[in-house]
């Protein structure tokens, strides 16, 4: 029997408020599966990206040899703004599209960690980040904590993340960098459920398709951010340098 079918039987037992839970909550289900497929598809084309990039010398060399590593460092946070203000405006094709773009960027960016780390630290970093987002998602998703609280704690937190990283630029402070790594797994660890919930909360089973597929694109980009922010920031931590 088809599970639409199933679902239907399902719910002709139920009372009307009963069936309209049931059905909220499978249109949720689907929803948040849409959401980790976009993220999982953004993670595997940067990692895709990032490793061929290292396969080729000359790409190499031409993106971080020269000046056109600034394009390729500040091209992602572009797109970034401009999805997140333009989301109401464009149709869920093209938002899907300039995500993809995005994590291509974030791949031709990100492939310098396969110079400086070994690949066997690489994969293990990438293990722990996704257990650790893994366990930090589902709590986000199941908990009936409110959440909400959390977010003016966080986003202080990144605030001073980016201050400081700016301000080591310039001292080069091994045990400044030490602490900014900390506190940044410690901020998207909390990003992590933060941004699950508040994804969540945003499905409306009233949505239209077009608009809930936006919604899935957006928090999908949310919770990409969140996962490589972490997989960085333990990299700085564990990671084998060459």
């Amino acid at each position: 029997m088809a599970q639409n079918e199933r679902f239907s039987l399902r719910t002709q037992s139920m009372s009307p408020a009963q069936a309209r839970a049931a059905e909220i909550d499978v249109g949720l289900r689907q929803y948040m599966l849409k959401v980790y497929n976009f993220m999982a598809s953004g993670l595997a084309l940067t990692g895709a990206v990032a490793y061929g990039m290292t396969l080729s010398e000359t790409a190499m060399q031409l993106i971080f040899g020269t000046p056109l590593f600034w394009v390729v460092a500040l091209a992602p946070l572009g797109f970034v703004f401009y999805l997140s203000s333009r989301m109401d405006r464009i149709q869920a094709s093209t938002a899907q599209t300039l995500f993809w773009i995005f994590s291509a960027l974030m791949g031709m960016s990100l492939a310098s960690i396969f110079i400086v780390y070994t690949g066997t630290s690489i994969a293990r970093v990438f293990f722990i980040t996704a257990g650790t987002f893994a366990g930090m998602s589902l709590y986000g998703y199941t908990t009936k904590r409110d959440l909400t609280g959390w977010g003016s704690f966080l986003f202080m937190g990144l605030i001073g993340i980016i201050i400081a990283s700016l301000v080591n630029l310039f001292l080069q402070s091994s045990g400044l960098h030490f602490v900014i790594s900390v506190i940044g797994v410690l901020v998207f660890v909390g990003l992590t459920a933060y941004d699950t919930q508040k994804i969540k909360n945003l499905y409306s089973g009233t949505d239209s398709d077009e608009v809930r597929d936006k919604k899935a694109i957006m928090g999908a980009l949310r919770l990409y951010l969140d996962f490589i922010n972490l997989f960085i920031m333990l990299l700085h931590l564990f990671g084998a340098r060459r």
